[in-house]
């Protein structure tokens, strides 16, 4: 058997990497990539409930419905191009926005899209289950650092905000 060199990935790579697999179904392929995914989490503390939560999100398939919004998503980051979702908020508010994608991420349960909201003029994480359609727009989108804008990280004390 082949030598595994193993090393920690990071956030960016993470969400990537679950991009990726997020839209690639059930077939064998799908399969083997989830395990690896698995695997590269082997060193994780999975005693914590919101990471075992969110190990189990990534490694379960889509269903066909918001993997179709994924791959559009996934698109769009890679082309750098602003996307119109249809979102369905916490509220029960239905409200058509523009988005520059980028990056998508688990948290817990759920999948999210983030991205600069042209509506709100500032970054947001919108969940895959209330993003009712994805359409692609030629509007480019502004190169944003993914590291910037992930939420919930774990972040040391020197880099949270002070009180003022």
């Amino acid at each position: 058997m082949a030598n595994v060199i193993r090393h920690s990935l990071t956030a960016e790579e993470i969400a990537a990497l679950a991009l990726s697999l997020a839209h690639l179904g059930a077939g064998p392929q799908s399969v083997t990539a989830r395990r690896g995914l698995r695997h590269a989490f082997e060193h994780l503390d999975l005693d914590d409930d919101v990471i075992a939560a969110t190990l189990t999100t990534l490694t379960t398939p889509l269903p066909t419905d918001v993997a179709r919004r994924a791959r559009a998503v996934a698109n769009a980051i890679t082309a750098r191009l602003v996307i119109r979702i249809q979102y369905h908020d916490a509220a029960g508010r239905m409200t058509v926005r523009d988005v520059e994608p980028v990056t998508c991420l688990v948290h817990g349960e759920f999948w999210y899209l983030v991205g600069w909201c042209r509506m709100r003029r500032s970054i947001r994480a919108f969940r895959f289950d209330r993003i009712l359609a994805v359409e692609p727009t030629d509007l480019p989108a502004r190169a944003h650092l993914p590291q910037r804008y992930l939420p919930f990280q774990r972040r040391s004390r020197a880099s949270r905000p002070s009180a003022a």
